[in-house]
């Protein structure tokens, strides 16, 4: 990734959080949230000791992996804000960065209210008068009041809720059993318990913090060094306080009084109003962790541009820590009204799975990038792809034992946003592994391809010679019906001017990429110069293309100009000799507005150009503007016994080549072909005629030809020249 960033969005002036307390704080302050002190008796009694301690260390070895690649992106480039989405964006492009972003702010903000719901309800267990709803509001507005003040201030706050956090744990290690009981390993008993992947389930959350702290990213001075550093530090301090309290929780009460009393611990511990402290410190803590990351991510979505152009306001800072004011606002307004409406309880799980969604596809970058090797990425901390994708694996594994229809339905939503990015062509000038990933199937399909022809996955790759793309744009379309995005199309140009500058080119080239995806043609793109356009299109087919992968079918338009004939027919026979197929597209100027229903194909039998021509034909009709069309196979034979001798082989090869294709037999008599085909094609919408091998008199025979047919609306000349047995494709 190194220096793709060059050209995002301009850089502010962090708050100055310059140790990784920036991170660690709210990072260990959500870990050890709500969930846990309300609910970790009630884990320990169901699976016992060693359960839990299975369960404590399964989890935090899923975000334990995801923490080594979030160190790995950390270190390889300036994280600024947005944290996890910021990394993403920048990695796997902006869609996916975007679909996990906007996924993530709405965890983050709905967990406002619920940090904020489950305080007011521990208030509420102690002082039944209070409103819990009141509660809840209130407790929004003071955090959010926190969060505008400023980054500064919002640590501090964090670190006296710490030490409060800190004094309920002290008092729970010095506490007493509140009953004789023997350490149970594996808990109550099946009939008084729950299965240990539905306990799994219910524990897992408690390890998802780490987000909150990386997603703080814009308001440190050295983002690279502090999340890192930070989130290991959460993790490794999260994971020795959830080993240690399984053993004091199995110590001093039994499995089922651990499962039927929620706040257990308050009795347990040597001061139980130090564990309500506790519960009120690390809702509150989570709460504000979470109102100072969301407005980040929002700030850095609507910088970024993935968010409408409405929102665009919440891309603005304010004061010397660009403190996203306008953000949280926005936040506030949401979360209280998420309280006052909405039943929590349902959207729960759902939050759950966008977390571990950013999770996994954290992980899947920091794997991605390391398989790719990009000389651009170059983290400090390494880490090797198997861990990253192994925490993938993890998440995703996680996802699904968790609530399978959560998995589903956030899988549905980030894949929503994402295609809704998508088709809104977002133009972004970072780098990301998805140009790297398509690079490396395209080295290792090259090297496999090989040089053998396989008539079995044959299809036309076009070159189309079409000059300025407006002149003579019934080409490309035309093309376009034939390739319908299955196959490579490159719209190719010949400049004849004079000392024509490569980035002209290269600008002209763009020009034409984009005229031509407006129109919903998808193609490459080459402009060369030449002293003339027939030496150009010469030199363009001896050496574009790579490897084996080389267009094997060049588009002409016709030439209007008598005196060009030579060089024309030159050209032609050039192409042949290269083994190329040529399809030659003589269209009247109004093409695209006439009918689109009759096709005539002039049949000379299978061998020469007869089996392109069928297979071309059969091409066309499955394109939209074709396939309404009906393809008639014409034969000129000399009288009635001719016809009945040839009808029963031309009815096998269309029964045997699977087309819906008719056919009709014209008995010549005494009148000539051009006269027979005038009168019979005079009113097809498209003509297929094969063209003869180029000899020495191909000029005079390919004046002949433009006579025979003038009276054809739109006609396509075939000639096939590639090395492959075309009856093998129809057969």
């Amino acid at each position: 990734m190194g220096n793709k960033n060059k050209k995002t969005v301009s850089p502010v002036k962090s708050s100055g959080l310059s140790t990784f307390a920036g991170v660690f704080t709210p990072s260990i302050l959500t870990i050890l949230g709500v969930i846990m002190y309300l609910r970790f008796g009630w884990v320990v009694g169901n699976v016992g000791l060693l359960g839990s301690l299975i369960i404590v260390s399964l989890a935090t070895s899923i975000t334990f992996l995801t923490s080594l690649s979030l160190a790995a992106i950390a270190t390889d480039q300036q994280v600024k804000i947005g944290g996890a989405y910021y990394m993403i964006s920048r990695s796997l492009g902006i869609e996916s960065g975007g679909a996990v972003g906007i996924s993530l702010y709405l965890a983050q903000a709905l967990s406002v209210s619920m940090y904020t719901v489950g305080f007011a309800e521990s208030i509420v267990e102690v002082f039944p008068v209070l409103n819990e709803k009141l509660i809840a509001v209130s407790a929004i507005l003071f955090v959010a009041g926190v969060a505008l003040v400023s980054a500064k201030a919002a640590s501090r706050v964090q670190y006296f809720i710490l030490i409060a956090i800190g004094i309920s744990l002290i008092s729970l290690i010095f506490g007493s059993p509140i009953e004789s009981t023997e350490i149970e390993l594996w808990g109550a008993s099946p009939e008084n318990s729950v299965p240990f992947w539905v306990v799994f389930a219910v524990f897992f959350p408690a390890v998802t913090g780490i987000d909150v702290g990386v997603n703080m990213s814009g308001d440190l001075k050295d983002a690279g060094k502090s999340i890192p550093k930070g989130t290991f530090l959460a993790v490794g301090v999260g994971y020795v306080v959830y080993m240690v309290l399984p053993i004091i929780l199995a110590t001093r009460a039994d499995a089922i009084s651990l499962v039927e009393d929620p706040m257990i611990m308050r009795r347990i511990a040597f001061w139980g109003d130090a564990i309500l402290i506790g519960v009120w410190g690390a809702t509150l803590s989570s709460a504000l962790g979470s109102t100072m990351a969301a407005p980040r991510v929002l700030q850095a979505l609507a910088r970024d541009g993935v968010l409408p152009r409405s929102m665009a306001r919440l891309g603005k800072g304010s004061g010397k820590e660009n403190l996203p004011r306008m953000g949280t606002i926005f936040t506030l307004i949401f979360t209280i009204t998420a309280v006052l409406l909405g039943d929590l309880n349902i959207i729960a799980p759902i939050l759950t799975m966008f977390f571990l969604t950013a999770y996994g596809v954290l992980n899947i970058s920091a794997g991605v990038e390391n398989i790719l090797k990009s000389p651009s990425f170059r983290p400090r901390f390494k880490v090797h792809w198997f861990f990253s994708l192994l925490g993938a694996a993890g998440c995703i594994s996680a996802m699904i034992l968790i609530n399978p229809l959560a998995t589903f339905i956030a899988a549905i939503f980030v894949f929503g946003i994402f295609f809704w990015i998508k088709r809104r062509n977002l133009e972004k000038t970072w780098g990301g592994v998805g140009r790297g990933i398509r690079l490396s199937l395209i080295r290792s399909s090259l090297m496999q391809l090989g040089e053998v022809s396989d008539p079995k996955n044959w299809r036309p790759h076009f070159l189309v010679l079409s000059g300025a793309p407006m002149n003579r744009w019934h080409l490309i379309a035309m093309a376009n019906s034939f390739v319908q995005e299955k196959a490579i199309m490159t719209v190719a140009t010949i400049l004849t001017e004079k000392d024509i500058h490569k980035k002209r080119l290269i600008e002209m080239e763009r020009h034409t990429r984009e005229f031509l995806s407006k129109k919903g043609i998808y193609s490459l793109v080459r402009i060369v110069p030449a002293a003339n356009p027939y030496i150009g299109a010469k030199t363009m087919v001896d050496h574009y293309g790579l490897g084996s992968l080389v267009p094997n079918t060049i588009i002409l338009g016709d030439t209007r100009e008598e005196s060009h004939l030579p060089d024309y027919c030159d050209m032609i026979n050039y192409f042949y000799r290269s083994q190329r197929n040529i399809m030659i597209f003589d269209m009247e100027d109004d093409y695209e507005a006439n009918p689109k229903q009759k096709i005539d194909l002039w049949w000379g039998g299978l061998k020469l150009n007869g089996a392109l021509m069928i297979v071309m034909a059969h091409l066309l009709q499955r394109s939209v503007q074709w396939s309404d069309a009906d393809l008639t196979i014409k034969m000129v034979v000399r009288n009635e016994a001719a016809k009945i001798r040839t009808e029963k082989n031309l009815v096998e090869m269309i029964e045997k080549m699977r087309s819906n294709a008719s056919y009709k037999f014209i008995i010549a008599g005494d009148r000539n072909f051009p006269e027979i085909l005038a009168e019979s094609s005079r009113k097809a919408d498209l003509v297929f005629l094969g063209l003869k091998e180029p000899d020495e008199e191909y000029v005079d025979y390919y004046k002949k030809l433009k006579a025979n047919t003038s009276s054809l609306k739109n006609k396509i000349f075939v000639l096939a020249g590639e090395d492959i047995s075309f009856e093998d494709v129809l057969f």
